[in-house]
């Protein structure tokens, strides 16, 4: 069916960031949320090079990455029934004790199982800052034409995240110490978290039941779109933890780490100057078609990554693989808002950030073994098996995306919701 336009021209991010009270919660949430892109690098760099194994290292990660992805839903459902601060403040504190005792042991020697064991509340404990900050905007801003410009600012903030992150880790892993990355991760959480744990003026509405819903604590996993949308975002998660390793193996055979991460940054990049056009774009196809097109782009570049030989040919489809994951994460979470009532936001944004840290657990995983036994260009492969599966499923399923009904109209009536664009 074609797609039709019902909406005004987007509103700008100048507009957005005038909102009352936004910065209050943009700023501490933009450090708490260093964890997620600089967790995973952090562990891979420390673990490798106190093992010698990039197996070993992206075991370590992927046991984090792992226990993200279990207990994030978890911490998000809390975070709707008791508010965001009385989940946070504990999280940080616990977080920034595990990865301590992580450093701890990788640098003593410790066995592997040790360090398996430090990495469990290490990932399960990663403060959902994101997740959370989308809650605070879906409060302030529902029904109003700014609604999709902030989920579009809120993956730029992501990416930007993702190019500070690893480079961040990396250059202070390579340049300063291979803990280093690991312990400023452990510092941005504790004071960043509890920063904006105190923001109280933002937080939303807790422990209200969504209007019509039978059952206040059911899961936002029971949705059927939800479930797709997180097939989806395991894909995307397997292109980050792909990247992740088989970057850092790839610098590592040709002798130069320190390309690392400047190779992971112009990948970075590229997600977020695409994430910044999506925001600035009135888009004339619905949210659906958006979202199948952008992973079928994103599919067919990761699936020419393990051809590359070259760093300049590689940074080139990393920035390309960059440009397309952008639309495929915003949309995402442009289309989760519209199936999930307003008592399980922050719990279906972590459903997705969760499956993005599951994702990537598994990549770095497999990734790691393949570039052990064949080399780092075979460690590229996983990019292009996740999003090839995730790409069939959102195929298969799209009709599972369409709207709630009660996400058209609004309790006051009808018209009070501002118009989308439909598929």
């Amino acid at each position: 069916m074609a797609s039709t336009v019902i909406s005004d021209k987007r509103p700008g991010y100048g507009r957005l960031l005038r909102t009352p009270g936004a910065l209050s919660f943009l700023l501490p949430g933009f450090a708490a949320r260093q964890p997620f892109a600089m967790l995973t690098i952090g562990i891979v760099l420390l673990v490798q090079h106190t093992t010698g194994s990039f197996g070993s290292a992206g075991a370590v990660a992927a046991v984090t990455g792992v226990s993200m992805a279990l207990f994030a839903p978890q911490s998000g459902k809390l975070a709707d029934r008791f508010g965001q601060r009385a989940v946070l403040i504990p999280g940080v504190l616990v977080h920034t004790a595990s990865v301590s005792l992580l450093v701890v042991l990788a640098l003593s020697g410790a066995p592997l199982w040790a360090l398996f064991l430090a990495a469990v509340p290490a990932g399960a404990s990663v403060p959902q800052v994101g997740p959370m900050v989308r809650a605070r905007w879906a409060a302030k801003l529902d029904g109003t034409p700014l609604m999709p410009t902030a989920a579009a600012f809120e993956s730029v903030t992501d990416e930007f995240t993702f190019v500070v992150g690893p480079v961040l880790a990396t250059a202070l892993c390579t340049g300063v110490h291979p803990a280093a990355g690991l312990i400023a991760e452990a510092a941005l959480t504790l004071f960043g978290g509890l920063f904006f744990a105190a923001q109280r003026a933002t937080q939303p509405a807790f422990g209200i039941s969504a209007a019509g819903s039978s059952d206040p604590r059911r899961s936002a996993l029971s949705i059927p779109g939800v479930r797709v949308l997180v097939v989806a975002f395991l894909g995307i998660g397997s292109v980050f933890g792909g990247m992740q390793v088989s970057l850092t193996a790839f610098t590592e055979e040709i002798g130069n780490p320190g390309a690392n991460g400047l190779l992971y940054g112009i990948f970075a990049a590229g997600n977020m100057l695409a994430g910044i056009a999506m925001g600035a774009v009135a888009w004339k196809v619905g949210p659906r078609r958006r979202l199948i097109l952008g992973y079928a782009g994103l599919t067919v570049a990761a699936s020419l990554l393990w051809t590359t030989h070259s760093v300049l040919l590689l940074g080139a489809l990393g920035l390309v693989v960059g440009l397309c994951i952008a639309p495929a994460l915003i949309t995402g979470y442009t289309i989760v808002e519209t199936l999930i009532p307003a008592s399980a936001r922050t719990e279906a944004f972590t459903w997705l950030t969760g499956a993005v840290a599951l994702g990537q657990a598994a990549a770095v995983t497999v990734a790691g073994r393949l570039a052990d036994a064949h080399g780092a260009s075979t460690g590229f492969l996983v990019p292009m098996v996740g999003t090839a599966l995730a790409l069939a499923t959102l195929l298969a399923l799209r009709s599972r995306l369409k709207p709630r009904e009660t996400s058209l109209v609004a309790a006051r009536g009808i018209g009070h919701r501002v118009p989308v664009a439909v598929d």
